[in-house]
């Protein structure tokens, strides 16, 4: 085990790392501070000594597009990234509309000043939610470069109409009526052949076929909510898969990439009881498709402290209390053994043997309820098989959303600069 204190306690792992082009960090919840910044402290680290050309993360690709446009310096992408990042409005907005994030993004543009466009570091976002903000982006764009082609995702945008606010709606309607998929698949076959650059952005062309990938598995999600599997589960992440695929042949040969997501989607799911349930995710189809010698997973928990979280979906965020982990589980027992923050590296056969077996390990959602730590919130992990590295933060404090009335150019007195 090794001391986690300051970034350079970070050493053993970005050893360890080695010159693997693929590193993904994980998280236990949505709303810890210390994850975001221990990230930070990683991906700053794996940037500057070992040239990571981006960062993707478990966020809308529209709203993820904007700080990228803003941490390259594109034209008209925004002098404040508080401004930028007020502009996230589907829940959960704290996830990425904090200050963790903005902290981040600056030091991200700041870096990327220094450099030629072509060396510059992008921020993407992997998911598949955004379907109408894709689709209204993409149309936006179309309008001022190509309004011919702009008409394509008119009749894509009419499909969906009537189904703008229930989803769900659309999922129930398509067992029984047509779909929109011929619409989108059209659509993206339109842009994929005629999308026209942007002079100010380089990447333009790449994000409109994005957001129109984004509507063809968006209504595969959707549609796939009405069976009684975890197929809209599956659907998800094999589309974030195929979205980090596509960064990584966008950035071209040899290039490295950095992945936050939560510790469900990047931690080998075939290491845990999803496996049984039919479920892959993002960490599993990489180490299958690049080989588990080019991809480091490393997973994130905590004991006790406090987080923010919503009690239901679209419910107001608020900061709840963090208890301590449930007698039995991996977080219990590092807590027993010391209160110590550390990590460890699952890289000798002593130690994954120590690790070999199922151990609940604790997982919280956007949605929380502390009552609920008895019965639920827990994976159980065979750890050593999970991840390449696991670092433990023995009480963690929730992280610091940035409000849309919120002055922004005031710092909150709470808010610690770690790294």
């Amino acid at each position: 085990m090794y001391a986690l204190n300051t970034a350079r306690d970070l050493d053993p792992l970005l050893d360890d790392i080695g010159d693997r082009p693929l590193v993904m960090l994980g998280e236990a919840s949505h709303g810890t501070h210390e994850y975001y910044t221990w990230r930070t402290a990683i991906s700053k680290r794996l940037i500057a000594e070992k040239g990571f050309r981006f960062l993707a993360v478990e966020g809308d690709w529209p709203d993820c597009y904007r700080i990228n446009r803003y941490v390259k310096g594109y034209p008209d992408a925004g002098s404040s990234i508080h401004s930028v990042l007020r502009s996230f409005d589907r829940w959960p907005t704290w996830m990425w509309a904090n200050w963790e994030v903005a902290a981040l993004a600056d030091w991200l543009r700041e870096w990327n000043a220094q450099r030629p466009m072509k060396e510059r570091v992008g921020f993407y976002g992997l998911d598949v939610y955004s379907l109408w903000d894709s689709m209204r982006t993409l149309q936006q764009y179309l309008e001022g470069e190509d309004p011919a082609l702009a008409r394509a995702i008119r009749g894509a945008i009419n499909c969906f109409q009537p189904y703008e606010d229930n989803e769900h709606a659309y999922a129930r309607a398509s067992l029984s009526a047509p779909n929109c998929r011929d619409k989108v698949l059209a659509l993206l076959q339109e842009v994929r052949q005629k999308a026209p650059i942007h002079d100010g952005d380089p990447e333009s062309a790449f994000s409109a076929e994005q957001n129109a990938l984004i509507a063809v598995n968006a209504e595969a999600y959707y549609r796939s909510m009405m069976s009684f599997d975890n197929e809209s589960w599956n659907v998800r992440d094999r589309h974030m898969m195929q979205t980090l695929d596509r960064l990584l042949r966008f950035a071209g040969a040899g290039s490295k990439g950095i992945v936050w997501e939560h510790n469900t989607h990047i931690g080998d799911a075939r290491a845990t009881n999803m496996r049984q349930a039919g479920m892959v995710n993002i960490g599993q189809l990489a180490r299958e498709a690049y080989g588990i010698n080019q991809v480091y997973l490393a997973g994130f928990g905590t004991y006790q402290g406090t987080v923010i979280a919503g009690e239901a979906w679209g419910a107001p965020m608020q900061e709840m209390r963090l208890p301590p982990a449930r007698e039995g589980s991996l977080e219990e027992a590092l807590h027993r053994e010391s209160p110590q923050d550390r990590y460890l590296l699952f890289n000798t056969e002593q130690i994954r043997e120590v690790f070999s077996g199922a151990l609940p390990h604790r997982a919280g959602g956007v949605v929380y309820d502390p009552n609920r730590e008895r019965y639920g919130n827990y994976v159980p992990s065979r750890m050593a098989e999970r991840y390449d590295a696991f670092l433990y933060i023995d009480r963690t404090q929730a992280l610091h959303p940035i409000h849309p009335r919120e002055d922004a150019g005031k710092i909150p007195e709470t808010y610690p600069f770690g790294f």
